[in-house]
């Protein structure tokens, strides 16, 4: 029989509870790097005025982090008032009517595989505890795990668009002006490879399949942005 601290020691090997951050970090890296270097091989393939593609690629970068910030604020900030509303809700059904809210508790533990009786018990020793906590947790299903603090996601979202960002950057600023598109795509790539195997490894889900689908997205993207570049290329 396992130990108290070898069980302490296994759970802790699942990775469920990296999901959100790692998520949104993946999420803003990727946009950071996908969408810079597209604006980037873009303008690189109209124009050979490394000023030009300095600037675009400038204006990408922060254009994108603020739009990400702010579209992770509103969207978290959404999501927490709806979450509020919910558990206001709640509190008041309780309050009016403790008894069909404690076998709506019961149902929710039979469906879940308990026995009656057991169900019962549970829903019952749950409310004397806190009725409140455990009807947001198991009917609303928010957990602490799923809240998210909207200034914190914005930040966060915005320095890892940032972190991606800056990379076609930097390419964009020291690459040799002939091809620079090349320059370009062959970082993103790179940078894109290493960043879906990253996240992979990190939340335990296969390499293989993560990279490939990263590369084919990105290789997809900076490729139509290119085409549009040669398609509508003056010189600048």
């Amino acid at each position: 029989m396992k130990k108290p601290a070898d069980i302490e020691n296994y759970m802790h090997n699942h990775y469920i509870q990296k999901s959100n951050w790692l998520r949104a970090a993946v999420l803003g890296a990727n946009d950071g790097i996908l969408s810079v270097s597209s604006i980037a091989v873009g303008i690189a393939a109209a124009s050979s005025n490394r000023e030009a593609i300095l600037l675009a690629t400038l204006a990408g970068l922060v254009a994108g982090a603020l739009s990400m910030a702010a579209g992770e604020y509103v969207s978290v900030s959404s999501q927490t008032d709806i979450e509020k509303a919910d558990i206001a809700r709640e509190a008041e059904e309780l309050e009016e009517m403790p008894d069909i809210e404690l076998e709506m508790l019961t149902q929710i533990y039979e469906e879940r595989g308990l026995k009656r009786s057991t169900a019962e018990k549970v829903a019952q020793e749950l409310t004397e505890k806190d009725a409140l906590a455990a009807h947001v947790r198991d009917e609303l299903g928010i957990t602490e795990t799923s809240k998210a603090n909207p200034i914190q996601a914005a930040l966060a979202s915005g320095a890892a668009f940032t972190s991606g960002g800056i990379l076609p950057l930097i390419v964009s600023f020291f690459a040799p002006l002939s091809h620079i598109e090349y320059w370009l795509y062959g970082s993103a790539i790179v940078a894109l490879a290493l960043l879906g195997a990253l996240s992979a490894k990190t939340g335990g889900a296969p390499i293989g399949k993560a990279v490939l689908r990263i590369l084919i997205w990105g290789t997809l993207a900076m490729g139509v942005s290119a085409l549009v570049g040669y398609a509508f290329g003056i010189s600048i």
